[in-house]
């Protein structure tokens, strides 16, 4: 019990605030930048980690100064790198947040060697798959390798959590193999090509993607905290309001406390409330990994509430 393989992306965050976005042609003078270890698979292992699983990473790094800062550090949070690639073609991904004063980022990613992981890569770590009782999966990998971890994690009665970002098309093939998905508005309106803008257009989207073969849709709404929809269920789960300063790593806080939760056989009404809980306390630190909160930040946020 407690194990959690995740399949995804490291990205470098070098991260710009500013009290707003540029127009075009604008040069914009900002007010700080950092840099951060990002990438939204890292971000949710590190997130599975801290909330208390034990967790095996999946993917591949640039043979690289940022590289070798990941594995150094998930060397300290105590996950496995056996199945790291260090490519020695493609540099580590690089993401590049601009946050403005809201909070609110837009964010560009370059893959690079993330996009290089393949089916051969996932079955090299199969075993570890296998042997998990969560597979989280996400979009800045290729569908490839996603579907191939999927079909393992499926054989062999591991859940599958797909956290749908960035928002892009997800073949049915894949979308069939999944347990959970979790889309926000927008990524549910691109998956679905369905509107997402009121409260019952969001379930509408929500119930297409039921239809595709997902057991369990949960919806997050941000401060409206999460809807989670199922064939016989359906319920909202409220946020814990907090002060946003960077909403950077939210979701990905969000999927990897679930992730950690739900390994431990916890039902998963409890599991979103203490994810809400971890997506809340995301937002309040700039950065994506400084940001992840551990067990013992979730439990004293719940209790205050």
């Amino acid at each position: 019990m407690n194990k959690v393989t995740v399949v995804g992306s490291f990205m470098y965050d070098l991260v710009a605030t500013a009290p707003r976005r540029p127009k075009t042609g604008e040069t914009l003078i900002g007010d700080s930048f950092g840099m951060f270890l990002g990438g939204k698979g890292a971000n949710q292992a590190i997130a599975a980690s801290r909330a208390g699983a034990s967790v095996t990473m999946v993917g591949r790094l640039g043979n690289d100064l940022f590289g070798n800062q990941f594995l150094e550090k998930f060397s300290e949070e105590g996950i496995k790198t056996d199945f790291v690639i260090q490519d020695t073609e493609n540099g580590t991904g690089v993401g590049m947040p601009l946050i403005d004063a809201s909070g609110d980022n837009s964010i560009v990613i370059i893959p690079q060697a993330n996009m290089a992981l393949t089916v051969e890569n996932i079955d090299k770590a199969e075993s570890v798959i296998a042997d998990s009782d969560v597979l989280i999966l996400q979009c800045e990998v290729p569908m490839e390798a996603n579907k191939r971890a999927a079909e393992i994690a499926n054989k062999n009665d591991t859940l599958v959590i797909l956290n749908p970002a960035p928002a892009r098309k997800i073949p049915d093939t894949l979308l069939s193999l999944v347990d959970i998905i979790t889309p926000n508005e927008s990524e549910a309106e691109i998956l679905t090509d369905m509107p997402t803008e009121t409260n019952s257009q969001a379930m509408e989207a929500a119930h297409h993607l039921l239809s595709k073969g997902v057991e369990t849709v949960i919806l997050t709404l941000g401060s409206r905290g999460s809807l989670l929809l199922t064939e016989k269920m359906e319920k909202r789960i409220p946020a814990y309001l907090v002060d946003v300063i960077d909403t950077t790593a939210a979701g990905d806080a969000f999927c990897g406390a679930l992730a950690a939760i739900l390994s431990n056989g916890s039902i998963i009404e409890e599991a979103i409330k203490i994810a809400n809980a971890a997506g809340a306390l995301a937002v309040t630190k700039l950065g994506a990994e400084p940001s992840l909160p551990t067990k013992k930040d979730i439990d004293q946020l719940i209790n205050r509430f």
